[in-house]
């Protein structure tokens, strides 16, 4: 049986509680024993987080020790993988390049505020988002910083910034492990969402192998 650890807190206005409920409900109907956890501390564990075989964080801000991060990254790179949405993975902890350099990009700025309704583009054959059609989401519109390494799957655009794609949802590698990670999931409601949580879920599966 495939073993995860979602680690929820941070930023009350992303529901984390909520979100993670539901990423663990998608988990489990999928076969995983899923442990989750409201506290940094459950990173602390180097040899426990070797043992899983996915890590997915639901933390928008605050701050992490390296005593946290650094068995985190360590595990990521022996294999284990890791994924995660919003500003629950690529906005979290704004002060840790390592954790930024692992996830592949960081939030930068949400045009429009919460009540944003924008396409997304799939632009990828990857069985991440394989037979999702282009879909519009009403939600905040992440620009992010990423790094130019990552496998794009699908994307947004601003008008405003000269009409650039922006990556929306990509995946990576960190070493052995495998890294995805999608913008997509401001709060519960839009977690829930069709396309949203087939794309996380099946992101999920791919991070721990499963897919």
């Amino acid at each position: 049986m495939k073993k995860a650890l979602i680690v929820w807190g941070g930023w009350a206005g992303h529901e984390p509680e909520p979100v993670a409920k539901i990423l663990a409900a998608a988990l489990c109907d999928r076969g995983f024993e899923v442990e989750v956890a409201d506290t940094l501390e459950a990173f602390e564990d180097a040899d426990k987080l070797k043992g899983l075989d996915l890590i997915v964080p639901e933390w928008t801000m605050g701050e992490i020790t390296n005593e946290q991060l650094n068995p985190v990254l360590a595990a990521v790179e022996s294999g284990v993988g890791i994924a995660g949405l919003h500003g629950g993975m690529g906005d979290a902890f704004r002060q840790s390049t390592g954790w930024q350099f692992m996830v592949g990009g960081q939030w930068v700025a949400h045009p429009g505020g919460g009540d944003v309704t924008y396409g997304v583009e799939i632009v990828s054959d990857d069985p991440i988002v394989a037979g999702i059609e282009d879909f519009a989401v009403t939600s905040e519109q992440y620009y992010m910083h990423v790094d130019p390494n990552n496998e794009v799957l699908a994307i947004t655009y601003f008008p405003e910034f000269g009409d650039a794609p922006v990556p929306v949802v990509w995946k990576k590698s960190w070493g052995e492990g495998r890294v995805f990670y999608s913008s997509l999931g401001h709060n519960a409601e839009v977690a829930a969402q069709k396309e949203p949580l087939e794309i996380m879920t099946r992101g999920m599966l791919w991070a721990a192998k499963a897919l």
